[in-house]
């Protein structure tokens, strides 16, 4: 997630999602890519009995590490080891990016759902990720500008993040958009979320380049 970082994306982020964690009255949920585990400590203060994978074993021994007591399995989006309607809620805080096999991992996460369950989805706008390998540029009188190219291509992008390289994926949001309505989901909430305090400087860059969105899907009963 190249010029993304931890208080940029909480505060843009953090707002939304729980509004709408706090909207669902889920009891349960899975939590598909959760990295050290900070959103599924998020639920739990939140009432709702967390699950999180990841298919990193660093990430897993993290969470662990941070919440003893919590519910961290190793396994990937594409093989969730649960059975059919097991969750209330399913959350993908910024991993969509992060999976290769986009459409059996959307498929996954809407079968382990119940039904009148919620998928919710935070990612990178599409209109972020086609711009991941140029990024910010200057116009020839000088201006910042955030630079795009391919959007409607699907390929993987090597992105500088916490000084790891690592490899997110961009697709056109009418990939997504096909994969979700495939699974017989609804869309109920969508929203393209700004900061509302901190940093000025922050603030301002999250204001000047399309950069999150925040979906939900409701399975049908």
């Amino acid at each position: 997630m190249a010029e993304t970082d931890d208080w940029g994306r909480r505060a843009v982020l953090d707002g939304p999602m729980l509004a709408r964690v706090r909207a669902s009255g889920a009891r349960t949920a899975l939590d598909v890519g959760c990295g050290e585990g900070r959103f599924c400590r998020m639920l739990r203060a939140e009432g709702i009995a967390p699950t999180g994978i990841d298919p990193t074993p660093a990430l897993i021994d993290h969470a662990r590490a941070r919440d003893p007591e919590g519910d961290y399995r190793l396994a990937s989006a594409e093989a969730l080891p649960f059975a059919d309607e097991s969750f209330d809620l399913v959350v993908a805080y910024l991993s969509l990016i992060d999976i290769p096999d986009i459409e059996t991992a959307i498929a996954e996460m809407a079968r382990v759902l119940k039904p009148g369950g919620r998928l919710l989805i935070a990612n990178l706008t599409p209109l972020n990720t086609a711009g991941l390998d140029i990024g910010w540029t200057h116009d020839a009188k000088g201006r910042p500008m955030f630079g795009l190219d391919r959007y409607l291509e699907e390929r993987a992008v090597w992105c500088e993040w916490r000084g790891i390289r690592v490899q997110n994926w961009h697709r056109p949001l009418g990939r997504y958009m096909e994969l979700l309505l495939g699974q017989g989901l609804t869309m109920t909430w969508f929203a393209e979320p700004e900061p509302t305090k901190g940093d000025a400087g922050v603030v301002e860059r999250y204001r000047r380049a399309p950069w999150f969105l925040v979906m939900e899907w409701a399975r049908g009963e």
